[in-house]
């Protein structure tokens, strides 16, 4: 009977272990370092010293990216995979609207990634975070530090990480013909209010996902 005792101890200590680590309100706070040089000096002068802002609530997630040039916010519910990017370049400010298959095309190239974890671990904003090496389908692959001490609830706000056992609190990027690497400043695991994940009903012009596609090849 004592054994069985422990043995149950040790069970139910093993799963509220486990649900700790797991978190539904989280803001997240990066650093973006170019890492390599660009023949587009403005599409580098929009990134290097940017911030970007993660604020995850259950399944609602939002991304924002603040340079001195532009900001870049998108908006995402994993729940029904639709989601919206609100762009303001130069005064200029586009709201796009995405569907869930929208979604899912715009990151097509993370599908199939995958983390090959390593020995090597450092410490990011007073996590111990394990390095891995991320492969992705066409061959190119990038490096990620992550902690395995909070894992968010909802793991489909960012496509990059979506196979990632833990938080990334420091990766690359590659946007065009920039590496950028995104270091970790500050964690918070506050609760994150829902005005977060509002769409704005005003001030922006409206295009649809595919608009903005023949609006990037043109």
């Amino acid at each position: 009977m004592k054994k069985l005792l422990i043995v149950s101890s040790l069970f139910f200590t093993a799963l509220a272990s486990e649900a700790q680590k797991k978190t539904a309100d989280l803001t997240i706070i990066y650093d973006a370092v170019i890492t390599t040089g660009s023949v587009e000096p403005r599409l580098a002068d929009a990134f290097d010293g940017a911030t970007t802002t993660v604020y995850l609530k259950g399944h609602h997630s939002r991304s924002e990216m603040v340079s001195a040039l532009a900001k870049f916010t998108t908006i995402h519910d994993s729940r029904t995979g639709a989601g919206v990017v609100l762009q303001e370049v130069g005064g200029q400010k586009v709201l796009i609207r995405m569907t869930a298959d929208d979604w899912k095309d715009k990151n097509r190239k993370y599908e199939g990634i995958r983390f090959t974890p390593s020995s090597e671990t450092k410490m990011l904003a007073g996590y111990l975070c394990k390095k891995a090496v991320a492969e992705m389908k066409d061959g190119s692959s990038f490096v990620v530090y992550y902690t395995e001490d909070i894992i968010p609830e909802n793991n489909d706000y960012n496509s990059q990480f979506t196979n990632l056992k833990g938080l990334p609190l420091e990766y690359e990027l590659t946007q065009g013909k920039l590496n950028i690497r995104y270091v970790v400043s500050q964690v918070s695991l506050n609760p994150v209010p829902v005005s977060k994940f509002d769409i704005p009903k005003a001030g922006y012009r409206e295009m649809t996902y595919e608009e903005s596609k023949k609006g990037r090849k043109n």
